[in-house]
């Protein structure tokens, strides 16, 4: 009976493993995708896609800095995200942080997201333990106007 109950769980799990590492490529990058890609950013190198099931994300580099791009399957572009200093984080978003709840946490990495309708958000991930993580978005004028946890 345990060697049963152990070929079941053996066999479900492998078919999550495989099932989980198939998902990122799903469907071909559309040809719409990729042109509006190279329209928005003709200078890009190392380009990867993902395919993350509701948008098509580009990870690539332009003048040596990382950036991520994420279009919809029509080729319409969504954002741009780029990795940027704690340092060159706006006086209003740094303040904003330093008078929320989550100042204590550890500050892991921010990033700036330039969004389609011309908003910018700053996202800043915070560590308090190895169980408690977010991701916090504050927008241009320093307010929080979201978290999520992640894992």
């Amino acid at each position: 009976m345990k060697t049963m109950i152990k070929a079941a769980l053996t066999g479900v799990f492998s078919l999550v493993i495989g099932v989980g590492s198939i998902t990122a490529q799903l469907r071909k990058v559309p040809a719409e995708v990729t042109d509006a890609f190279k329209e928005k950013f003709p200078n890009a190198t190392k380009v990867e896609w993902k395919d993350k099931l509701s948008a098509f994300q580009a990870s690539y580099e332009e003048e040596g800095v990382h950036y991520t791009a994420k279009f919809t399957s029509k080729g319409e572009w969504l954002q741009t995200e780029k990795d940027i200093e704690e340092a060159a984080l706006p006086a209003a978003v740094k303040d904003g942080f330093d008078k929320s709840k989550f100042t204590e946490w550890e500050l892991k990495s921010v990033s700036r997201i330039d969004n389609k309708d011309n908003t910018v958000q700053y996202r800043i991930f915070v560590k308090k333990s190895n169980v408690e993580k977010k991701y916090l978005y504050f927008n241009e004028e320093g307010r929080l106007v979201k978290e999520n946890i992640t894992i």
